[in-house]
This record gives structure tokens, sequence and C-alpha cells, in this order.
């Protein structure tokens, strides 16, 4: 039996047929990527993003550590969950721009789907703080492993970012 592969090699206009496709964007992609003003927008967010990760990290590590300072704790879980949805909902407009679909786009479709993990654990969190699910650890608990999931995924993007770069300089092939 064959193993399914959600994101196989494609042809795509002007390659040969049976050619597999190594490079991250096709020419026109690449084109879109660079002139949509979403790639900044994206630029911009991902780095503020970390900060409140950072800063949050702190506050939750520092609440379990001394079981002081909860609702900082809280309120900057609420504010990284809603920069995760903002760079979210912009990154899927970013995929539209340049692949024409809203998400799991080929050269995305692990970092989309790994992404979707991090929302859902970010998501379990606001249910458990607003819905009063839970106790103070295990709210935090929740959020720990959203920071986990989000690390994970900041390192998938970080890597075709690495990828992206590699491929714009000439003679040099990815995988």
């Amino acid at each position: 039996m064959e193993r399914f592969d959600p994101a196989p090699p494609t042809t795509r206009q002007g390659e040969k047929p049976g050619a597999e496709r190594l490079a991250l964007y096709t020419p026109e992609e690449r084109r879109r990527r660079d002139s949509t003003r979403w790639t900044l927008v994206q630029g911009i967010l991902a780095p503020i993003q970390f900060l409140v990760f950072l800063v949050s990290l702190i506050l939750v590590i520092r609440t379990l550590a001394t079981g002081t300072g909860a609702m900082a704790a809280d309120i900057s879980i609420v504010v990284k969950t809603a920069t995760l949805y903002t760079i979210m909902i912009t990154g899927s407009i970013w995929e539209k721009r340049v692949f024409g679909q809203w998400l799991f786009a080929r050269p995305f479709f692990w970092e989309d789907v790994f992404s979707m993990l991090v929302l859902a654990l970010h998501s379990l969190y606001l249910v458990m703080l607003f819905g009063g699910v839970g106790s103070l650890e295990a709210r935090l608990t929740v959020a720990l492993a959203a920071y986990a999931a989000y690390v994970i995924n900041a390192a998938q993007f970080l890597w075709k970012l690495r990828m992206a770069r590699l491929e714009a300089q000439p003679g040099l092939v990815t995988a």
C-alpha cells in the first residue's frame, strides 16, 4: 500500500510532468510574495509575537513558582493569544495572496497543521479562563503546553525562512 502524502510534489505551469519541485516558491509565487504588503505585516508581527511570548512565559513561570502574579500571567496569555490569532489571520491572507488558498498551501502544509494545534491549545486556555474551568495550575499548564507547541511551530517557520533565503541564492538547491 502506498503511503499518503498530503503535500506531494506537484507539477506547475512551465515544469516538466513527473519532475519533483524542490523549490519553496515558483517564480510567480516569489513575485507575489515579494509584492504583497502581507509579507511585511508577517515580518513585523512575528517578532512582536515572540516578544509577547517571552514576557508571558516569564510571568507564567513566576506564577507557577511563587503563586503570585496570577492576574498578570492571565493577562499576558490573553495578549499572547490575541497576537497569535492576529498573525494567523494575516498569515492566511498572505497564503491566499501568494499561493491562492487560505491555509495548507503545499510549502507550508505541516506548519499550518501544527499551527492548528497551537491555536487549539491557546483557545483551550481561553475557555478555561473565561469559563472558570480547572485550577490556576491546570490553566497555566495548558498555557505552557501551548507555548511549547508555539516554539516548535516558530522553529518550523524559521526553517522555511532559511530555505527561502538559500533558494534565492543562485546555484543552491534546497530539499
